[in-house]
Protein backbone atom coordinates (compact mmCIF):
# COMPACT_ATOMS: atom_id res chain seq x y z
CA UNK A 1 0.00 0.00 0.00
CA UNK A 2 1.91 3.39 -1.03
CA UNK A 3 1.07 6.87 0.69
CA UNK A 4 -0.83 8.42 -1.73
CA UNK A 5 -3.49 5.18 -0.96
CA UNK A 6 -4.33 5.89 2.64
CA UNK A 7 -7.53 7.69 3.31
CA UNK A 8 -7.83 10.84 5.56
CA UNK A 9 -9.39 8.39 8.48
CA UNK A 10 -6.15 6.49 8.77
CA UNK A 11 -4.12 9.50 8.42
CA UNK A 12 -5.72 11.43 11.25
CA UNK A 13 -5.83 8.36 13.61
CA UNK A 14 -2.34 7.89 13.01
CA UNK A 15 -1.40 11.47 14.13
CA UNK A 16 -4.39 10.60 17.18
CA UNK A 17 -2.41 7.40 18.27
CA UNK A 18 0.93 9.59 18.14
CA UNK A 19 -0.78 12.01 20.32
CA UNK A 20 -1.88 9.37 22.76
CA UNK A 21 1.62 7.98 23.19
CA UNK A 22 2.71 11.05 23.94
CA UNK A 23 0.49 11.74 26.94
CA UNK A 24 1.39 8.48 28.19
CA UNK A 25 4.70 9.41 28.59
CA UNK A 26 3.61 12.57 29.39
CA UNK A 27 1.33 11.30 32.75
CA UNK A 28 4.59 9.25 33.78
CA UNK A 29 6.87 11.73 33.72
CA UNK A 30 4.59 14.28 35.44
CA UNK A 31 4.57 11.37 38.41
CA UNK A 32 8.55 10.57 37.96
CA UNK A 33 9.44 14.31 38.49
CA UNK A 34 7.09 14.97 41.48
CA UNK A 35 8.39 12.05 43.48
CA UNK A 36 10.65 13.66 46.03
CA UNK A 37 7.77 16.55 46.66
CA UNK A 38 5.34 13.97 47.06
CA UNK A 39 7.27 11.60 49.52
CA UNK A 40 7.99 14.65 51.55
CA UNK A 41 4.29 15.83 52.02
CA UNK A 42 3.11 12.30 52.69
CA UNK A 43 6.30 11.62 55.14
CA UNK A 44 6.76 8.03 53.36
CA UNK A 45 10.81 6.52 53.53
CA UNK A 46 12.57 5.38 50.78
CA UNK A 47 11.78 1.75 51.71
CA UNK A 48 7.96 2.57 51.55
CA UNK A 49 8.06 4.34 48.58
CA UNK A 50 10.10 1.46 46.69
CA UNK A 51 7.61 -0.89 47.99
CA UNK A 52 4.04 1.26 46.72
CA UNK A 53 6.44 1.33 43.39
CA UNK A 54 5.99 -2.48 43.22
CA UNK A 55 1.99 -2.05 44.09
CA UNK A 56 1.79 0.21 41.14
CA UNK A 57 3.77 -1.97 39.12
CA UNK A 58 1.54 -5.10 40.02
CA UNK A 59 -1.91 -3.01 39.50
CA UNK A 60 -0.33 -2.02 36.00
CA UNK A 61 0.16 -5.99 35.68
CA UNK A 62 -3.52 -6.43 36.48
CA UNK A 63 -4.54 -3.55 33.72
CA UNK A 64 -2.96 -4.99 31.65
CA UNK A 65 -4.39 -8.38 31.99
CA UNK A 66 -7.84 -6.92 31.76
CA UNK A 67 -7.67 -4.14 29.05
CA UNK A 68 -6.98 -7.05 26.19
CA UNK A 69 -10.00 -8.92 26.82
CA UNK A 70 -12.37 -5.75 27.27
CA UNK A 71 -9.86 -4.27 23.81
CA UNK A 72 -11.21 -7.69 22.09
CA UNK A 73 -15.07 -7.38 23.15
CA UNK A 74 -15.53 -3.45 22.94
CA UNK A 75 -12.97 -2.01 20.24
CA UNK A 76 -9.14 -0.71 21.40
CA UNK A 77 -10.84 2.86 20.55
CA UNK A 78 -12.97 2.32 23.26
CA UNK A 79 -10.66 0.77 25.79
CA UNK A 80 -7.80 3.53 24.73
CA UNK A 81 -11.10 6.72 25.96
CA UNK A 82 -11.24 4.76 29.28
CA UNK A 83 -7.95 3.61 30.01
CA UNK A 84 -6.52 7.16 29.22
CA UNK A 85 -9.51 9.15 31.32
CA UNK A 86 -8.61 7.02 34.66
CA UNK A 87 -4.60 7.46 33.75
CA UNK A 88 -5.12 11.18 33.23
CA UNK A 89 -7.53 11.87 37.11
CA UNK A 90 -5.60 9.31 38.77
CA UNK A 91 -2.44 10.74 38.04
CA UNK A 92 -4.00 13.83 40.39
CA UNK A 93 -3.76 10.99 43.43
CA UNK A 94 -0.13 11.24 44.66
CA UNK A 95 -0.80 15.27 44.71
CA UNK A 96 -4.13 14.65 46.84
CA UNK A 97 -2.04 11.72 49.28
CA UNK A 98 -1.94 12.89 52.46
CA UNK A 99 -0.59 10.15 54.45
CA UNK A 100 0.57 6.09 53.23
CA UNK A 101 -2.52 4.04 52.83
CA UNK A 102 -3.59 7.07 50.50
CA UNK A 103 -0.32 7.55 48.43
CA UNK A 104 -0.41 3.79 47.76
CA UNK A 105 -4.31 3.68 46.60
CA UNK A 106 -3.56 6.64 44.09
CA UNK A 107 -0.39 4.63 43.12
CA UNK A 108 -2.49 1.58 42.87
CA UNK A 109 -4.87 3.86 40.47
CA UNK A 110 -2.52 5.50 38.31
CA UNK A 111 -0.74 2.32 37.86
CA UNK A 112 -4.28 0.24 36.83
CA UNK A 113 -5.06 2.92 34.78
CA UNK A 114 -1.42 3.08 33.09
CA UNK A 115 -1.51 -0.66 32.11
CA UNK A 116 -4.89 -0.38 30.65
CA UNK A 117 -3.60 2.26 28.55
CA UNK A 118 -0.39 0.37 27.47
CA UNK A 119 -2.06 -2.27 25.67
CA UNK A 120 -5.26 -0.41 24.67
CA UNK A 121 -2.98 1.76 22.95
CA UNK A 122 -0.43 -0.59 21.41
CA UNK A 123 -3.62 -2.68 20.28
CA UNK A 124 -5.28 0.84 18.30
CA UNK A 125 -1.20 1.34 16.87
CA UNK A 126 -1.20 -2.17 15.36
CA UNK A 127 -4.59 -1.96 13.92
CA UNK A 128 -3.65 1.49 12.40
CA UNK A 129 -0.32 0.19 11.09
CA UNK A 130 -1.64 -2.53 9.46
CA UNK A 131 -4.46 -0.04 7.37
CA UNK A 132 -0.94 1.87 6.78
CA UNK A 133 0.46 -1.70 4.98
CA UNK A 134 3.62 -0.64 6.14
CA UNK A 135 5.82 -0.05 9.56
CA UNK A 136 5.03 2.12 11.60
CA UNK A 137 5.23 1.28 15.27
CA UNK A 138 8.22 2.41 16.19
CA UNK A 139 7.67 6.00 16.08
CA UNK A 140 4.46 5.73 18.10
CA UNK A 141 7.02 4.44 20.60
CA UNK A 142 9.23 7.42 19.98
CA UNK A 143 6.56 9.80 20.80
CA UNK A 144 6.00 7.95 24.18
CA UNK A 145 9.78 9.17 24.95
CA UNK A 146 9.11 12.77 23.37
CA UNK A 147 6.22 12.83 25.76
CA UNK A 148 8.18 11.35 28.41
CA UNK A 149 10.83 14.80 27.99
CA UNK A 150 8.15 16.90 28.03
CA UNK A 151 6.22 16.21 30.77
CA UNK A 152 9.81 15.93 32.48
CA UNK A 153 10.76 19.35 31.70
CA UNK A 154 7.37 20.93 32.35
CA UNK A 155 7.04 19.71 35.91
CA UNK A 156 10.79 20.56 36.47
CA UNK A 157 10.09 24.04 35.12
CA UNK A 158 6.91 23.87 37.72
CA UNK A 159 9.22 22.75 40.28
CA UNK A 160 11.57 25.29 40.01
CA UNK A 161 8.64 28.87 39.94
CA UNK A 162 8.12 26.83 43.63
CA UNK A 163 4.48 25.51 42.38
CA UNK A 164 3.12 22.72 44.70
CA UNK A 165 2.89 19.38 43.34
CA UNK A 166 -1.05 19.53 43.34
CA UNK A 167 -2.03 22.34 40.95
CA UNK A 168 0.69 21.69 38.61
CA UNK A 169 -1.19 17.63 38.72
CA UNK A 170 -4.14 18.90 38.94
CA UNK A 171 -3.73 21.06 35.20
CA UNK A 172 -2.05 18.30 34.34
CA UNK A 173 -4.91 15.47 34.97
CA UNK A 174 -6.99 18.59 33.28
CA UNK A 175 -5.14 18.51 30.23
CA UNK A 176 -5.38 14.77 29.96
CA UNK A 177 -8.86 14.63 29.95
CA UNK A 178 -9.20 17.03 27.31
CA UNK A 179 -6.50 15.64 25.16
CA UNK A 180 -8.54 12.14 25.58
CA UNK A 181 -11.78 13.53 24.65
CA UNK A 182 -9.92 15.71 21.65
CA UNK A 183 -8.12 12.36 20.11
CA UNK A 184 -10.47 9.45 20.67
CA UNK A 185 -13.02 9.97 18.14
CA UNK A 186 -10.02 10.14 15.43
CA UNK A 187 -8.82 6.39 16.30
CA UNK A 188 -10.07 3.89 14.28
CA UNK A 189 -13.00 1.31 14.76
CA UNK A 190 -11.71 -2.29 15.22
CA UNK A 191 -13.90 -5.10 15.56
CA UNK A 192 -13.11 -8.87 16.20
CA UNK A 193 -13.56 -9.38 12.25
CA UNK A 194 -10.79 -7.10 11.25
CA UNK A 195 -8.62 -8.03 14.34
CA UNK A 196 -8.04 -11.71 11.78
CA UNK A 197 -7.63 -10.01 9.05
CA UNK A 198 -3.92 -10.81 7.85
CA UNK A 199 -1.09 -8.33 8.12
CA UNK A 200 0.11 -7.43 4.55
CA UNK A 201 3.31 -8.31 3.06
CA UNK A 202 5.45 -5.42 2.68
CA UNK A 203 8.96 -6.13 3.41
CA UNK A 204 11.12 -8.91 1.65
CA UNK A 205 11.02 -12.18 3.70
CA UNK A 206 13.26 -12.24 6.30
CA UNK A 207 15.86 -14.94 6.62
CA UNK A 208 14.54 -17.88 7.84
CA UNK A 209 10.60 -16.90 8.35
CA UNK A 210 9.20 -18.77 5.67
CA UNK A 211 10.32 -21.28 7.74
CA UNK A 212 9.70 -20.78 10.96
CA UNK A 213 7.99 -23.65 12.94
CA UNK A 214 6.56 -21.25 14.98
CA UNK A 215 3.87 -19.80 13.10
CA UNK A 216 2.30 -23.42 13.17
CA UNK A 217 0.72 -25.23 10.29
CA UNK A 218 -3.08 -23.32 9.96
CA UNK A 219 -1.01 -20.25 9.39
CA UNK A 220 0.88 -21.86 6.66
CA UNK A 221 -1.84 -23.26 4.98
CA UNK A 222 -3.34 -20.19 5.17
CA UNK A 223 -5.69 -20.87 8.36
CA UNK A 224 -6.69 -19.46 11.52
CA UNK A 225 -3.94 -20.83 13.31
CA UNK A 226 -5.16 -23.62 16.18
CA UNK A 227 -4.97 -22.77 19.83
CA UNK A 228 -2.51 -24.56 20.79
CA UNK A 229 -0.01 -22.88 17.63
CA UNK A 230 -1.44 -19.61 18.88
CA UNK A 231 -0.15 -20.07 22.70
CA UNK A 232 3.30 -21.70 21.36
CA UNK A 233 3.65 -18.28 19.22
CA UNK A 234 2.33 -15.99 22.70
CA UNK A 235 4.48 -18.00 24.71
CA UNK A 236 7.65 -17.21 22.32
CA UNK A 237 6.98 -14.02 21.72
CA UNK A 238 6.58 -12.79 25.56
CA UNK A 239 9.75 -14.83 26.22
CA UNK A 240 11.67 -12.62 23.76
CA UNK A 241 9.72 -9.18 24.84
CA UNK A 242 10.89 -10.32 28.52
CA UNK A 243 14.72 -10.78 27.68
CA UNK A 244 14.56 -7.57 25.49
CA UNK A 245 12.59 -5.33 28.25
CA UNK A 246 15.03 -7.00 31.02
CA UNK A 247 17.82 -5.67 29.19
CA UNK A 248 16.39 -2.17 28.84
CA UNK A 249 15.42 -2.17 32.37
CA UNK A 250 18.94 -2.92 33.62
CA UNK A 251 20.03 0.33 31.38
CA UNK A 252 17.02 2.26 32.73
CA UNK A 253 17.89 1.50 36.85
CA UNK A 254 21.79 0.52 36.70
CA UNK A 255 23.44 2.08 33.79
CA UNK A 256 24.73 5.23 36.09
CA UNK A 257 25.74 3.38 38.51
CA UNK A 258 27.26 0.99 36.97
CA UNK A 259 29.98 3.39 35.51
CA UNK A 260 30.32 5.36 38.44
CA UNK A 261 31.40 2.21 40.41
CA UNK A 262 33.61 0.22 37.12
CA UNK A 263 35.23 3.61 36.38
CA UNK A 264 35.56 5.75 39.76
CA UNK A 265 33.77 8.65 37.77
CA UNK A 266 32.05 11.64 39.37
CA UNK A 267 27.84 11.58 39.74
CA UNK A 268 27.70 14.15 36.94
CA UNK A 269 29.94 12.27 34.63
CA UNK A 270 27.91 8.86 35.43
CA UNK A 271 24.78 10.59 34.43
CA UNK A 272 26.23 10.71 30.77
CA UNK A 273 25.56 6.53 30.82
CA UNK A 274 21.82 6.78 30.91
CA UNK A 275 21.78 9.78 28.99
CA UNK A 276 23.49 8.07 26.27
CA UNK A 277 21.59 4.69 26.52
CA UNK A 278 17.87 7.24 26.02
CA UNK A 279 19.10 9.21 23.21
CA UNK A 280 19.78 6.94 20.97
CA UNK A 281 17.03 4.37 22.26
CA UNK A 282 14.58 7.48 21.38
CA UNK A 283 16.41 8.25 18.26
CA UNK A 284 16.82 4.72 16.78
CA UNK A 285 13.05 4.43 17.29
CA UNK A 286 12.38 6.97 14.64
CA UNK A 287 14.21 5.09 12.01
CA UNK A 288 13.05 1.71 13.21
CA UNK A 289 10.30 2.07 10.71
CA UNK A 290 12.71 2.39 7.60
CA UNK A 291 14.65 -0.30 8.52
CA UNK A 292 11.97 -2.95 9.59
CA UNK A 293 10.32 -1.78 6.16
CA UNK A 294 13.47 -2.49 4.33
CA UNK A 295 14.66 -5.87 5.72
CA UNK A 296 11.31 -7.07 7.65
CA UNK A 297 11.00 -7.41 11.24
CA UNK A 298 13.32 -10.19 11.98
CA UNK A 299 16.53 -8.95 10.75
CA UNK A 300 15.26 -6.02 12.43
CA UNK A 301 15.28 -7.15 15.93
CA UNK A 302 18.45 -10.23 15.33
CA UNK A 303 20.64 -7.24 14.74
CA UNK A 304 19.16 -5.07 17.13
CA UNK A 305 19.85 -7.60 19.33
CA UNK A 306 23.05 -8.29 18.63
CA UNK A 307 23.80 -4.75 18.46
CA UNK A 308 22.71 -4.21 21.75
CA UNK A 309 24.74 -7.05 23.14
CA UNK A 310 28.04 -5.48 21.63
CA UNK A 311 27.39 -2.54 23.19
CA UNK A 312 26.55 -4.45 26.80
CA UNK A 313 30.31 -6.50 26.12
CA UNK A 314 31.98 -3.01 25.66
CA UNK A 315 30.63 -2.03 28.77
CA UNK A 316 31.88 -5.09 30.59
CA UNK A 317 35.36 -4.81 29.60
CA UNK A 318 36.07 -1.09 29.01
CA UNK A 319 38.04 0.87 31.45
CA UNK A 320 37.54 4.25 29.52
CA UNK A 321 35.07 6.50 29.89
CA UNK A 322 34.14 7.14 26.18
CA UNK A 323 34.15 3.54 25.74
CA UNK A 324 31.79 2.98 28.01
CA UNK A 325 29.59 5.90 26.75
CA UNK A 326 29.92 4.47 23.14
CA UNK A 327 29.18 1.08 24.50
CA UNK A 328 25.81 2.47 26.31
CA UNK A 329 24.78 4.19 23.04
CA UNK A 330 25.19 1.46 20.68
CA UNK A 331 22.90 -0.92 23.19
CA UNK A 332 19.87 1.29 23.51
CA UNK A 333 20.24 1.78 19.23
CA UNK A 334 19.83 -1.70 18.72
CA UNK A 335 17.21 -2.31 21.62
CA UNK A 336 15.44 0.67 20.34
CA UNK A 337 13.13 -0.67 17.55
CA UNK A 338 12.89 -4.29 18.95
CA UNK A 339 9.76 -3.94 21.53
CA UNK A 340 7.84 -2.45 18.68
CA UNK A 341 8.52 -5.08 16.36
CA UNK A 342 7.64 -8.16 19.34
CA UNK A 343 4.47 -5.91 19.67
CA UNK A 344 3.45 -5.75 15.93
CA UNK A 345 3.81 -9.53 15.90
CA UNK A 346 1.57 -10.25 18.97
CA UNK A 347 -0.98 -8.47 17.36
CA UNK A 348 -1.19 -9.74 14.20
CA UNK A 349 -1.36 -13.79 14.91
CA UNK A 350 -4.97 -13.65 12.73
CA UNK A 351 -7.07 -14.38 15.60
CA UNK A 352 -9.62 -12.83 17.12
CA UNK A 353 -8.00 -12.20 20.03
CA UNK A 354 -5.55 -9.60 19.43
CA UNK A 355 -5.46 -7.56 21.81
CA UNK A 356 -5.77 -10.22 24.86
CA UNK A 357 -2.39 -11.65 23.00
CA UNK A 358 -0.79 -8.19 23.02
CA UNK A 359 -1.51 -7.97 27.10
CA UNK A 360 -0.03 -11.58 27.82
CA UNK A 361 3.19 -10.92 25.60
CA UNK A 362 2.80 -7.29 27.51
CA UNK A 363 2.39 -8.47 30.75
CA UNK A 364 5.29 -10.61 30.97
CA UNK A 365 7.75 -8.12 28.78
CA UNK A 366 6.79 -5.22 31.68
CA UNK A 367 7.76 -7.94 34.45
CA UNK A 368 11.02 -8.54 32.52
CA UNK A 369 11.22 -5.15 33.35
CA UNK A 370 10.97 -5.20 36.93
CA UNK A 371 12.95 -8.21 37.18
CA UNK A 372 15.97 -7.42 35.83
CA UNK A 373 16.85 -4.66 37.94
CA UNK A 374 15.98 -6.60 40.61
CA UNK A 375 18.06 -9.94 39.62
CA UNK A 376 21.20 -7.65 39.32
CA UNK A 377 20.33 -5.98 42.91
CA UNK A 378 20.69 -8.87 44.11
CA UNK A 379 23.53 -10.16 42.22
CA UNK A 380 25.49 -6.92 43.17
CA UNK A 381 25.55 -8.72 46.93
CA UNK A 382 27.61 -11.72 45.52
CA UNK A 383 29.86 -10.18 42.62
CA UNK A 384 30.33 -6.22 41.42
CA UNK A 385 28.05 -4.95 38.97
CA UNK A 386 29.88 -5.50 36.57
CA UNK A 387 29.98 -9.18 36.16
CA UNK A 388 26.37 -9.09 37.01
CA UNK A 389 26.31 -6.97 33.34
CA UNK A 390 26.33 -10.47 31.77
CA UNK A 391 22.74 -11.42 32.87
CA UNK A 392 21.38 -8.61 30.20
CA UNK A 393 24.52 -9.44 27.77
CA UNK A 394 23.00 -13.23 27.61
CA UNK A 395 19.07 -12.08 27.96
CA UNK A 396 20.19 -10.30 24.43
CA UNK A 397 22.36 -12.67 22.92
CA UNK A 398 19.46 -15.15 23.23
CA UNK A 399 16.67 -12.82 21.59
CA UNK A 400 19.09 -12.52 18.65
CA UNK A 401 19.04 -16.30 18.23
CA UNK A 402 15.47 -16.26 18.17
CA UNK A 403 14.42 -13.63 16.62
CA UNK A 404 12.74 -15.82 14.23
CA UNK A 405 9.48 -15.60 16.32
CA UNK A 406 8.97 -12.29 15.32
CA UNK A 407 7.83 -13.63 11.66
CA UNK A 408 4.47 -12.39 10.31
CA UNK A 409 1.97 -15.54 9.87
CA UNK A 410 2.15 -16.91 6.41
CA UNK A 411 -0.63 -16.35 4.42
Amino acid sequence: MTTSTIDPATRIARVAVFVVFALNGFLLAMWVVHIPAVTDHTGVSKSTLGMFILLMAGTGIVGMRIAGPLADRFGSRTLVGVAAAIASVAVLGPGLANGPVTLAIALACFGFGNGALDVSMNTQAVHVERSYGRPIMSAFHALFSGGGLLGSLIGAAALRAGWDARPTLTLAAIAGLIVTAAVVPQLLRDTRSESRTPEPSTAPPDGGSRTDPIDGPGAQAGQQPSRADQRRKVLALAAIAFGVLLAEGVANDWSTLQMREHLGVDEATAALAYSAFSITMTAGRFTADRISGAFGRVTLVRYGSALAALGMGLIMVSGWVPLSLLGWAIAGLGLSGTVPQIFTAAGNLGTDTAATDMSRVFSLGYFGLLAGPAVIGWLTALVPLTVAMAVPFIAVLLCCRYAGVVAPQRN
